[in-house]
């Protein structure tokens, strides 16, 4: 059981069983018992002395109605010797019981036979016996109504339950009863003990809850037997005992059940303690601890799982602080990678193009026209403008990530812009840009240089991948209070998950293996970042109508 209890930790429901059982149920059920035990004991010493007690009321009875008769059948013996006639003494005899009705027969016996058969008359008669001698050998005989009896010694006792026997002390005769039954009679006389002793109770019997008390009286003589019966017993003991048993049985369920319910209570928020820890242990940091608070928690759980929860809040705001800085890392490491690979591919051609027609320039051994010195100059020129133009776009990234841009927000017309942005773009390939947006005087709310720079932007990625022989269309007009300048070329249908990673930066339409055109893949999201930061809107779409389009929503000027 030891070693039991060593490899195995009991729960918290298992240790509070144990702890009722052997503070609650065993020290109960030994007090019950040692209860039961007293109440028993001192249930029996009521039971001997009401007996004994009963046994002296009994007795005096016993005497004060032995003198009565006595006295009386002293005197009809005195008055029978006055007569000397039979038939005198019989209606002497007879006069008397008109006058005494508790006697029912009063009558002078000459033959032992005739006196044995007026002895025969029994208990269950209800008569009872007495008789005299005379002086002439003749015998009185008296018979009594034994309910006569009954009231006279039994007056005082008749709300007792208990059996009581007076009999003739010699011959041991039933003489009167109250209470009688044969079976608990002849169970009395069998357990009488030879010996009596006389003129005192004296308790006897074989059964300690239903003792038996006799007297032996020498004057009359007679024996008193009071018996106690088993209803009595069952009547007092039985049902104190089953009083006793009930009542510990009551509060031992009471106990249980208030337990039981303290216990399931402290049990379901200790789960939840439980389950908050193993969901933590598994990364889950929003999880919460619950409880099923009422008077049966204790305010050690309720502290416990406030402060668990206030733990896990400040866990869980640091576990969104690392994920954001492990999400910027990642993007930043993205970045470099990009920005590497950018470089690698965009920065190589310019660099190369301006290395070799300077070296070409500078070359002695060999005689340059001034026709192809101004081409290679030209080049040169473009190349670094286009070297500028994508530094510049790698720079003004950190500006739009930190909320650090400068702007000179002024009134400016549409038109205006459009057709400056229209001068600034290399358009080497020819292609045809329709503006209608030359009659749009509407002014919005810009910075000049940030504006031209997002329109210069959208045009050339529109020149860039627009298909061959098709114009780029400038759009102009106002929705909801706002100007909407829309850029749009003929392309294949973009789908929508793509669409929605061309403001990402370094994405491009085609990829590293597909590439067609050149570029950094910044445009749409520096575009993106200076629209946003002039508290404008920007969108895509791609159909089969418009083809590839690009809305600007800037705020109209007040």
């Amino acid at each position: 059981m030891v070693q039991f209890f060593s490899k195995r930790r009991l729960k918290i429901a298992e240790q509070i069983i144990i702890v009722i059982f052997f503070a609650v149920l065993v020290p109960m059920t030994i007090s019950g018992i040692i209860i039961n035990n007293v109440n028993q004991q001192s249930t029996r010493a009521q039971f001997r002395d009401a007996a004994t007690l009963i046994s002296k009321i009994v007795s005096q009875e016993i005497d004060v109605f032995e003198q009565s008769i006595n006295n009386e059948l002293n005197q009809v013996i005195s008055t029978l010797e006055f007569y000397k006639n039979p038939e005198q003494e019989q209606r002497y005899l007879d006069d008397v019981i008109k006058s005494m009705p508790f006697y029912k027969e009063l009558t002078i016996v000459n033959s032992k036979e005739k006196l044995e058969q007026y002895k025969a008359y029994s208990i269950q008669d209800n008569y009872a016996v007495f008789v005299r001698e005379l002086s002439d050998k003749r015998t009185l005989v008296a018979i009594l109504d034994m309910e006569t009896l009954k009231q006279d010694w039994f007056k005082t006792l008749t709300e007792d339950n208990r059996q009581i026997y007076v009999l003739d002390g010699k011959t041991r005769e039933l003489i009167a009863s109250s209470k009688y039954n044969k079976n608990d009679f002849e169970n009395s006389l069998a357990q009488l003990p030879k010996n009596l002793r006389e003129d005192e109770p004296v308790i006897f019997g074989s059964v300690k809850n239903k003792p038996l008390v006799y007297l032996k009286k020498s004057n009359p003589d007679a024996l008193i037997i009071v018996n106690t019966t088993e209803d009595m017993k069952k009547n007092i003991i039985d049902y104190n005992r089953d009083k006793i048993i009930l009542s510990i049985i009551v509060t031992i369920l009471s106990v249980f059940f208030v337990v039981g319910l303290y216990t399931s209570y402290l049990y379901i928020n200790i789960r939840q303690l439980f389950k908050a820890i193993i969901a933590i242990s598994k990364g889950n940091y929003e999880r919460r601890i619950r409880l099923l608070t009422n008077v049966f928690t204790p305010f050690e759980i309720v502290f416990l799982g406030t402060e668990f929860n206030r733990m896990i809040n400040q866990i869980h705001k640091s576990y969104v602080q690392i994920k954001k800085k492990n999400k910027e890392l990642k993007q930043l490491d993205e970045f470099r990678s990009n920005m590497i690979d950018t470089v690698s591919h965009e920065f190589r051609t310019p660099l190369t193009s301006i290395q070799g027609y300077t070296s070409r320039l500078l070359r002695q051994d060999i005689e340059i026209d001034e026709e192809t010195r101004q081409k290679s100059l030209k080049i040169i020129k473009r190349q670094s403008e286009r070297l500028k133009r994508m530094i510049e776009d790698l720079l003004v990234i950190p500006d739009i990530e930190g909320a650090k841009l400068n702007f000179n927000m002024v009134n400016l017309p549409v038109n205006t812009i459009i057709e400056n942005s229209i001068l600034l773009v290399k358009n080497d390939a020819g292609k045809e840009i329709i503006n209608n947006a030359s009659e749009c005087t509407t002014e919005i709310l810009a910075d000049n240089d940030r504006i031209e720079q997002v329109f210069v932007n959208l045009i050339e990625n529109a020149i860039k991948y627009a298909k061959d022989e098709t114009p780029v269309t400038i759009n102009c007009e106002v929705e909801n209070n706002k100007l909407v300048v829309s850029v749009q070329n003929e392309y294949d249908i973009i789908p929508r998950e793509k669409l929605k990673t061309l403001f990402d930066k370094f994405t491009r339409l085609d990829d590293s293996t597909t590439r067609t055109t050149r570029g950094t893949g910044l445009g749409l999201y520096i575009v993106k970042g200076l629209v946003e930061a002039m508290n404008g809107e920007i969108r895509l779409y791609s159909n089969e109508e418009a083809g590839f389009c690009v809305k600007v929503y800037m705020p109209i000027a007040s």
